[in-house]
C-alpha cells in the first residue's frame, strides 16, 4: 500500500508541478487556442480512421456481390454487425454510448460538460462496425461524440473550468464534422446551431481552429476532392424558383415524417425490455429492408453519389427489381420506398444495438425526397421543359438536414462545402428556409434535442433558460429548517423557536412525510400566552403549503410554481417525504452566480 501511494505521488508531482507552470506561463485564453489545435488534430484523426475502417469493411463485404439479382448476403451482414456491436457494448463498454449528440448535449446541460474517457474510442469503434457491416446509420453522430470526449477529457486533464469545458466539447464536434464531411464551415455552424453554444469573441477562434485543423487533416491524407463528386451540367434559371419554394415544404414534410416515425420507433424498442428480443426484432427488420432495398446498405453515400450525377438506374444494382431499372414509373416507386424505409431501417439499426447517427440519414432521405420531387414533376408533365434531377436532389439534402436538425445555416454550407455546389447558393438558402419553417410550425425542437426538451435538460441561446438549465436542484435546497411534529404542544413549539434561526417550520409525521409548515408570524399573537401551551397543539395551527417541489424537478418548472403561488419558501419532497426548502432569494443569488460564470469571456 505504501508503495502504491509513493508511486502515485511520483506521478502526482510532476503533473502538479506542469499545471502551475502553464498557469504562471501561459495565459487561459492562449492555452484555450493552443488546446483546441490540439483537438482538431486528434478529432480529425478519429474522423479519418473512423471512414477507412468503415471503407475496408463495407469493401471486403460486398466486393463479391451480384448486381444483377438479389443477394441473401444482405439478409446475414446486418445481423452479424449488429450482435458483435451488442456484445462489445454489453460487456467490454458496459455503458450506453448511441445518439451520440444526444449525450453530448446532455453532459453540456447536466454533467458540466463532462465525457468519460471511454468515450474518445468506443462510439468509433462501435459505428464503424455497425456501418460496415450494412447498418443503415451515418458515422457523423459517434465523430461528433468522440471529438467532444477528446476535448472533455484534455480540457478536465488540465484542470479547466466548466465553461472552458463546454468550448472544447465544441471544438471537438466542430472537428470532427470538419474532418469527415471536409467542411470546416459547416463544423463550427454545427457547434454553433446545433450543440447551441453561443458565439462570442472568446470562443469563435478556438472553434475556427479546431474546425480548419480537421478538415486540414482530411485534406492532407485524401486530397482536395470533395465528399460527393456534382458538376452542374444545367445552370440554374430564376424561372424555377416556383418548384424550389415547393421543394422546401415538401422537404420540411418529410422531415416531419422522418422526425415523427424515428421517435415512434424509439419508443417502441424502449418498450421491449430484453436485449435479445430488440436484437432479433431490429435485426429482421432491418436485413429485410436492405435485402429488399440494397441503397439502405450503410451510410448511403454510394447512392448519394449516383442521384448526384444522373446514374439514378444504377440504384437498381443488387435488388430484386434490377431488370424494371429503365422503367421510370418503377424509379419513381423505388426512390419513394426508400424515402418512406430509410426510417424504420436506422431506427431499427439504433434500436438494436447498433451505434450510428441520424446525420448520414437525413442528408440520405433528402437527396432522395429532392431526386423524386423532380422526377415525378417532370414525368407528370408539370413543369415546361424539365428540371434538373440532379440539382434538386442537391437542394433536397440541404433541406432535410435543415428541417431534422433545426440547423438551416448549418445544412446551406454544408452542402455546399462537400460537393462544391457554390452555384446552386440561391436555391439552397431558399429550400432550407422553407423547409425549416414548414417544419417549426409542428416540432419546436430537432431530432437531437426533442427528448432533452421535454425534460427541461436542454441548453439554448436564450440565456435566462440556459442558466436555470444549469442551476442544479442540490445546490439551492436549504436543509436548517428544524421539523416539528404535528401533536407537539405549543410550549414545545416555542422552544422550538427558541432554538431556531428561521421563522418557518415543517411539520412532518413519524415516518418524516410533509403534513404542513408552521409560520412564526401566523402564531406570534398566541406563543406568548401560558395559558395555551398545553391546550394548543401544532395541529391546530399549522397551515397548507401551497405547492411541492419534487426532488429532480428543473429549475424552470420550479420558478413557474414561485409565480403562480407567490410564495417566498417552498418545500422540497422525495415521494412526500421532506427534503428541505427552496428561497427565491436563494436561487437568485445562485442565478447571478451562474450567470457571472457563464457569461465571463
Amino acid at each position: 500500500m505504501q508503495k502504491f501511494i509513493t508511486e502515485s505521488e511520483k506521478i502526482r508531482g510532476p503533473y502538479m508541478k506542469m499545471l502551475q507552470w502553464r498557469e504562471k506561463h501561459i495565459t487561459e485564453r492562449n492555452f484555450v487556442l493552443i488546446l483546441a489545435l490540439v483537438v482538431g488534430l486528434l478529432s480529425g484523426f478519429a474522423a479519418l480512421l473512423l471512414k477507412l475502417i468503415i471503407e475496408e469493411i463495407a469493401s471486403l463485404l460486398t466486393a463479391h456481390v451480384s448486381i444483377t439479382q438479389g443477394n441473401y448476403s444482405y439478409l446475414i451482414f446486418p445481423i452479424v454487425g449488429i450482435l458483435i456491436v451488442s456484445l462489445f457494448v454489453r460487456y467490454v463498454v458496459r455503458d450506453n454510448i448511441s445518439h451520440g449528440v444526444t449525450r453530448v448535449l446532455y453532459a453540456i446541460s447536466q454533467k458540466k460538460s463532462r465525457l468519460k474517457v471511454h468515450n474518445m474510442w468506443t462510439s468509433l469503434v462501435a459505428s464503424s462496425v455497425t456501418i460496415g457491416f450494412g447498418g443503415s446509420v451515418g458515422a457523423e453522430g459517434p465523430i461528433v461524440f468522440t471529438g467532444a470526449a477528446i476535448g472533455s477529457n484534455l480540457g478536465g486533464a488540465f484542470r479547466l473550468s466548466p465553461r472552458i469545458l463546454m468550448l472544447l466539447v465544441g471544438c471537438g464536434a466542430a472537428a470532427g464534422i470538419a474532418g469527415i464531411f471536409k467542411a470546416p464551415i459547416a463544423g463550427m455552424l454545427f457547434t454553433i446551431e446545433v450543440l447551441m453554444l453561443d458565439l462570442t469573441a472568446a470562443s469563435v477562434m478556438p472553434l475556427m481552429i479546431a474546425s480548419i485543423t480537421g478538415a486540414t487533416v482530411a485534406y492532407v491524407f485524401t486530397g482536395y476532392d470533395v465528399e460527393f463528386f456534382f458538376s452542374q451540367s444545367e445552370p440554374f434559371v430564376t424561372s424555377r424558383i416556383p418548384y424550389v419554394i415547393l421543394l422546401g415544404v415538401f422537404c420540411g414534410f418529410v422531415s416531419l415524417y422522418f422526425t415523427k416515425m424515428m421517435n415512434m420507433m424509439e419508443r417502441t424498442f424502449g418498450k421491449l425490455k430484453n436485449p435479445w428480443l430488440k436484437l432479433l426484432f431490429g435485426a429482421v427488420i432491418l436485413s429485410s429492408l436492405i435485402f429488399l432495398f440494397p441503397p439502405l446498405y450503410g451510410e448511403g453515400y454510394g447512392p448519394i453519389n449516383l442521384l448526384l450525377n444522373g446514374q439514378f438506374s444504377q440504384i437498381f444494382d443488387g435488388s430484386l427489381f434490377y431488370d424494371y431499372r429503365n422503367d421510370v414509373w418503377m424509379v419513381i416507386l423505388f426512390i419513394g420506398m426508400i424515402i418512406l424505409t430509410k426510417v424504420f431501417a436506422t431506427s431499427a439499426t439504433n434500436g438494436s444495438g447498433g451505434v450510428g447517427g441520424t446525420f448520414a440519414p437525413s442528408l440520405y432521405v433528402g437527396c432522395m425526397a429532392g431526386f423524386f420531387f423532380a422526377i415525378l414533376i417532370n414525368t407528370l408533365g408539370l413543369c415546361d421543359g424539365e428540371l434538373s434531377t440532379k440539382n434538386f436532389a442537391l437542394m433536397g439534402m440541404a433541406g432535410v438536414m435543415s428541417a431534422v436538425m433545426h440547423a438551416p445555416l448549418m445544412a446551406i454550407f454544408l452542402t455546399a462545402e462537400m460537393t462544391g455546389g457554390y452555384e446552386l447558393f440561391l436555391p439552397l438558402l431558399i429550400v432550407s428556409t422553407i423547409s425549416y419553417g414548414t417544419i417549426r410550425l409542428f416540432l419546436p425542437w430537432s431530432i437531437y434535442t426533442m427528448r432533452l426538451a421535454q425534460r427541461g435538460e436542454l441548453l439554448t441561446h436564450e440565456k435566462d433558460k440556459t442558466v436555470l438549465t444549469l442551476l442544479k436542484m442540490d445546490s439551492v435546497i436549504e436543509t436548517d429548517f428544524i421539523e416539528v411534529h404535528p401533536d407537539m404542544t405549543l410550549k414545545e413549539m416555542v422552544g422550538v423557536i427558541s432554538r431556531s434561526n428561521r421563522n418557518l417550520f415543517p411539520v412532518t409525521d413519524d415516518k418524516g412525510s410533509l403534513l404542513g409548515i408552521v409560520l412564526l408570524d401566523d402564531i406570534r399573537n398566541i406563543m406568548f400566552r401560558p395559558d395555551l401551551y398545553r391546550k394548543m397543539r401544532v395541529s391546530k395551527f399549522m397551515a397548507m403549503v401551497p405547492a411541492k417541489i419534487e426532488v429532480g424537478e428543473s429549475m424552470d418548472k420550479v420558478m413557474k410554481l414561485f409565480d403562480d403561488t407567490n410564495a417566498w419558501n417552498l418545500p422540497v419532497v422525495e415521494k412526500g417525504k421532506y427534503v428541505g426548502f427552496v428561497s427565491k432569494s436563494k436561487i437568485f443569488n445562485s442565478y447571478r452566480r451562474v450567470l457571472k460564470h457563464y457569461t465571463d469571456d
